[in-house]
């Protein structure tokens, strides 16, 4: 579920939804880009990459089906990505945060298996990957860390096969939200206190859940002090009790 992500260096300018900021001024550079790109690399990367318009909540980035064409890292804001099954209900697949790469499902087929879908205004760099592929030709470091944001969406997906298959609902929930502490830590942001960008029924869809079991198992988490809820407000009390819930060890750094 969490993904081991390089930590970030520095930069006090902010991106948000600002299309003009560039890759050396990113303050999420370090987590989409390998840091040991030298900065003349990165002006060279920092030329394929495209900026557009911040995406709307409930806006498709791309869709299921459509030609693939291009990798996205998210800016600012979440979006989620989403399946639709044979019978024509939405799985969720994925929630992706600031710094994470997503359209990797396109590589294999040339075209996109899932949709993606802003859940709140997100803006985006688009990032060609024809355009890409001749560049980390070019750049050994960036190939390598491609392939490794490669395999590590690969063991995300069987972290979350495996959740669940086997876990409960508590365990399901508990691992979710360390995933999101992990992922803020690593943005220099609250590991214990952020606000969910999710709906409860994203939450359930991607777990397996009902709307219903996932805010009773929030409550529950309240009652027995793990957590302090207020709406999408999360604030975590009690970061090892968290951990033996989702049957991690209290004394690991990563979930």
């Amino acid at each position: 579920m969490s993904e081991t992500i390089a930590s970030s260096t520095n930069s006090g300018t902010k991106c948000h939804h600002n299309p003009q900021v560039s890759c050396g001024d990113c303050r999420l550079n370090a987590i989409c880009l390998p840091i040991s790109l030298h900065i003349d690399d990165i002006d060279r990367l920092d030329e394929i990459i495209q900026r557009g318009r911040p995406l709307q909540k409930g806006e498709h980035l791309y869709r299921a089906n459509e030609p693939f064409q291009s990798v996205y890292a998210v800016r600012s804001g979440t979006i989620k990505a989403v399946n639709i099954t044979n019978d024509g209900q939405e799985q969720v697949t994925g929630f992706y945060l600031p710094g994470e790469i997503l359209g990797m499902d396109g590589i294999a087929n040339n075209r996109y298996t899932n949709s993606a879908v802003a859940l709140e205004t997100a803006a985006v760099c688009e990032i060609p990957f024809s355009r890409l592929e001749d560049l980390s030709i070019q750049l050994p470091t960036l190939q390598r860390h491609f392939f490794q944001l490669m395999s590590k969406e690969i063991t995300s997906d069987q972290q979350l096969i495996t959740l669940l298959s086997k876990n409960s609902a508590e365990e399901r929930i508990a691992a979710l939200l360390l995933s999101i502490s992990t992922r803020n830590h690593n943005r220099h942001l609250s590991a214990t206190s952020f606000r969910l960008p999710m709906s409860r029924a994203d939450i359930g869809n991607y777990l397996g859940l009902t709307i219903e079991t996932v805010s009773r198992v929030l409550s529950r988490f309240q009652k027995n002090d793990l957590l302090s809820v207020d709406k999408k407000e999360i604030n975590i009390l009690d970061m090892d009790g968290l951990k033996r819930v989702a049957n991690v060890e209290p004394s690991c750094a990563d979930q």
